[in-house]
């Protein structure tokens, strides 16, 4: 013990390494038994931990291990596992390319509707390619959102004025779970160069969310009305009743006179209930915007739009696309809470043939074999495919007519 002690206060600047690490570890048994350090007293005991330190490097708590190690066993090993393997893989690079492509067909939508398109691509469109995307989960969805293999595979708006009309009842619509209560809301392009933009007329079922929009060149009564009543005629089912805010182009006798010839209810937003219209307010935002822009749309590019929207957007929007669909629950205080449940999550036209007894809803010359055509002629990514390259046809032809400012 008086050489370890020698040692110890002479080498406080040298440094002195056992190479190997299996080398150590035998070093350091050889040296306890040696030294006798289980008949050792505290003093010693602790001397001999500060010249083993010194002479392998390890630190004060690892030493201590080891020791207690070899009083246990008579031995000193490394116990230490190799290097952990990884967690196996299960989306590989090739899925995070076929979500990126999803996401592009489609305008990035929620993670539980981007979910539900890539089961609908699987289990009812038999493509081969979503087996694994059709059950990921949905925070591993975002998850993958982030991934390398995904980022390399892959715009003022003017509020409408109000009205002081007399014309409409104040109060929100009261479907009771039947379908033809619309929510209807119109989009404005914006200005440029003191231009007007055109108008999008957005109208949506607030039970299936069946959704149809029009443009307009201008919100006056000769472009409004026949807007409107070829959106009315739109919808497979029977109409009951319109719903607007207080902006002048729907609060007008002509409009009323429209609604009325048809038998259907005329309800306006009440003053400082934001939620009277928010479901088509959200429409605006999710479905035109998202597919026409902010950007500005000349006027006379109405009827180029509205084709592109008679011919692709509506069967993809009502056919297509999942929509989340609230639950209602009431809590003992009376209090209502919407809950969005994924298993709800389905297309408009699906929510509409859920509905019980839904054949009592349907237009006297619609029938479910005609509904069903758009439904099945193409799967969910054909369809917004076949939307995207419609809409990029779209904007080359008005930006090719457009003239410089």
């Amino acid at each position: 013990m008086d050489e370890v002690r020698a040692f110890v206060d002479g080498t406080g600047c040298v440094d002195f390494r056992v190479p190997e690490r299996h080398e150590r570890r035998a070093w350091i048994a050889r040296s306890l038994a040696e030294l006798g350090y289980a008949r050792l007293r505290k003093g010693d005991r602790g001397l001999v931990l500060r010249y083993l330190r010194r002479v392998t490097g390890y630190s004060r708590q690892q030493m201590t291990r080891l020791i207690g190690q070899w009083r246990r066993t008579g031995s000193v090993e490394d116990r230490r596992r190799g290097p952990l393997k990884p967690f196996p893989t299960r989306y590989t690079p090739e899925d995070a390319a076929l979500l990126a492509e999803v996401d592009a067909l489609h305008g990035t939508l929620s993670g539980p509707a981007t979910k539900k398109l890539c089961e609908r691509a699987f289990k009812r469109f038999r493509d081969r390619r979503f087996k694994r995307l059709a059950g990921i989960s949905v925070s591993h969805l975002y998850n993958l959102r982030r991934s390398r293999a995904y980022v390399r595979k892959r715009g003022r708006v003017e509020k409408t004025r109000p009205a002081k009309v007399n014309i409409g009842q104040r109060r929100v619509p009261r479907p009771e779970g039947r379908p033809g209560f619309l929510r209807v809301d119109s989009v404005h392009s914006g200005d440029w160069d003191g231009a007007k933009g055109l108008y999008v007329i957005n109208a949506v079922d607030e039970v299936t969310q069946y959704q149809f929009m029009a443009a307009v060149p201008r919100l006056g009564e000769r472009d409004l009305l026949p807007a409107l009543e070829g959106l009315l005629e739109a919808f497979p089912f029977k109409i009951l009743g319109f719903h607007a805010d207080n902006g002048s182009e729907y609060m007008n006798h002509r409009v009323a006179e429209l609604l009325n010839k048809l038998l259907v209810e005329f309800t306006k937003s009440r003053p400082r209930r934001s939620n009277d219209n928010a479901l088509v307010e959200s429409k605006n935002g999710s479905v035109v915007r998202k597919h026409l822009g902010y950007a500005h749309i000349p006027a006379r590019g109405a009827a180029a739009v509205n084709d592109f929207l008679r011919e692709c957007l509506w069967d993809y929007i009502n056919y297509h696309r999942p929509c989340f669909f609230p639950v209602t629950e009431i809590d003992a205080k009376g209090r209502q809470r919407k809950r969005y449940l994924y298993e709800n999550m389905m297309t408009p036209y699906e929510k509409l043939r859920s509905l019980p007894k839904a054949g009592q809803y349907l237009k006297p010359k619609i029938t479910w074999n005609a509904l069903d055509g758009p439904a099945s002629a193409m799967s969910d990514n054909e369809a917004a495919r076949r939307m995207n390259e419609s809409r990029d046809r779209l904007f080359r032809s008005l930006n090719g007519k457009s003239k410089v400012a």
